[in-house]
């Protein structure tokens, strides 16, 4: 497939990283030659070309007739647009565009931008958005994903030393023939392991654990986690994403946002829910913050564009005994750091935004594929087809790569965890867990 992405800042380097794994025809496209700079010595098979995604000129030269894609993540919304209607007349299949105005997604204005040659669009901050919401709603766990319309859920908790499954080996964790999870990856520090039998649970452990929703809670107690009910958050930040947060959480939620522009602060105060209180002060002056309740808050969402105060921030709130807190760290760097220093969930809306545009271009066959913004790591949800390799022999004889492992499936309607002497049969749909350098490996197992 020939794919030529429009934008050489995080989304589509991030973007164009993925999609080099599964040996496409990429060519990025950017004005700033410095920023093509990282694939000219890189050494992945990406050809860089130095262009203005709106010139048709410079579309031509990245051959944009011949592209079964188009994608352009350039921070301007209008340049992303127009750049999709341009590649779509001079012969790209299909195009996307990442956009900043909600408007452009309802029903009525989808069809209205696909005549004109505009195929899919990606608003980050709204999918953002969504995750802080489940993240609130799960407030135990780091990551909560609903697979398969929620037959199956997939979990990443971090789990202390009271934990019931610390210092235990999967081996001692299982039944075969009654697993209700099925611990598919553990995340020590800044290594991803696809665990085995013989290895160990550590204290700090950040373990993801598939499940159906009948064990969800079975999972939260083994994590050694508490469920407390979220009343009260604070957010600092009147972000975009802040704002969408604010409209899909319960109206029972009293929640506080932390603004330090005036003007911005009067703005919000006439478009948020009656449940929403917007402060003007600055949620890192730890006196306002007592003064504003932080005490009896039980979560802190930190939204600004500044990960490093995103960061501290939550940090500041967990001596505060806040339970649950969420840092926007968009700078794909910091990520590591925040992870180090344990602040809880992290939000990063590039990397939501280029696993979406990731699952959108993949074959049909996968029906849905999670980046895990902590790790080098991938969810993908697949279909077994008739006369597959994933359906020859039981899971435990298919000698699947060390960086892969699948977590559960669901057949004729109904959830059940993989285990070693589960036969895949044609049609099931399967939960595949695997680390960046096995995505490739996925067609040779399920086509």
């Amino acid at each position: 497939m020939k794919v030529v992405i429009a934008g050489a800042g995080e989304v589509g380097t991030y973007l164009a990283k993925m999609l080099s794994q599964e040996r496409h025809d990429i060519v990025v496209m950017d004005e700033n030659e410095d920023r093509l700079a990282f694939f000219a010595r890189s050494g992945v098979e990406i050809l860089p070309i130095t262009g203005n995604p709106i010139s048709p000129v410079d579309l031509e030269k990245a051959r944009v007739k011949q592209a079964d894609l188009f994608v352009s993540v350039t921070p301007e919304e209008a340049m992303n647009i127009t750049a999709c209607i341009l590649a779509s007349n001079l012969g790209a299949q299909k195009t996307f565009a990442r956009i900043n105005n909600y408007e452009y997604l309802l029903p009525k204005n989808r069809e209205l931008f696909k005549n004109i040659g505009v195929s899919s669009m990606i608003y980050p901050e709204m999918l953002a958005a969504k995750e802080i919401v489940t993240s609130i709603k799960k407030p135990w766990a780091r990551q909560y994903w609903e697979l398969f319309g929620g037959a199956l859920i997939l979990i990443g908790v971090k789990v202390r030393e009271n934990a019931a499954i610390v210092n235990k080996q999967l081996s001692e964790l299982f039944t075969e023939g009654q697993r209700r999870y099925h611990i598919v990856a553990i995340q020590r520090e800044n290594e991803m392991i696809i665990p085995r039998g013989p290895d160990w649970i550590r204290p700090d452990d950040l373990v993801f654990i598939t499940t159906t929703r009948e064990y969800e809670n079975e999972v939260r107690i083994l994590a050694g986690k508490n469920k407390p009910d979220v009343k009260s958050i604070i957010i600092m930040g009147g972000s975009r994403i802040a704002i969408r947060a604010s409209q899909y959480l319960p109206d029972h939620i009293q929640i506080k946002i932390f603004e330090t522009s005036r003007d911005k602060s009067f703005a919000l105060s006439e478009t948020l829910p009656e449940n929403v209180m917007i402060i003007n002060g600055d949620a890192r002056d730890t006196d306002l913050l007592r003064q504003e309740g932080i005490l009896n808050a039980q979560a802190f969402i930190a939204l600004t564009e500044n990960a490093s105060s995103n960061i501290l921030a939550c940090l500041a709130a967990k001596r505060f005994g806040v339970y649950k807190t969420v840092a926007q760290v968009e700078n794909i760097d910091y990520i590591p750091l925040a992870i180090k220093m344990d602040i809880g969930a992290v939000i990063n809306k590039k990397l939501i935004a280029a696993s979406h545009i990731y699952q959108f271009l993949l074959n049909a066959d996968v029906a849905n594929v999670k980046c895990l913004a902590l790790a080098n790591a991938n969810v993908a949800e697949l279909i077994a087809r008739p006369r597959s390799h994933v359906t020859k022999k039981p899971v435990k004889d298919l000698k699947l790569p060390e960086d892969m492992t699948l977590g559960g499936l669901i057949r004729n309607g109904e959830p059940a965890i993989i285990e070693g002497n589960t036969q895949i049969l044609e049609n099931d749909h399967v939960m595949v867990f695997c680390l960046n350098s096995a995505m490739c490996k996925l067609k040779k197992y399920f086509t």
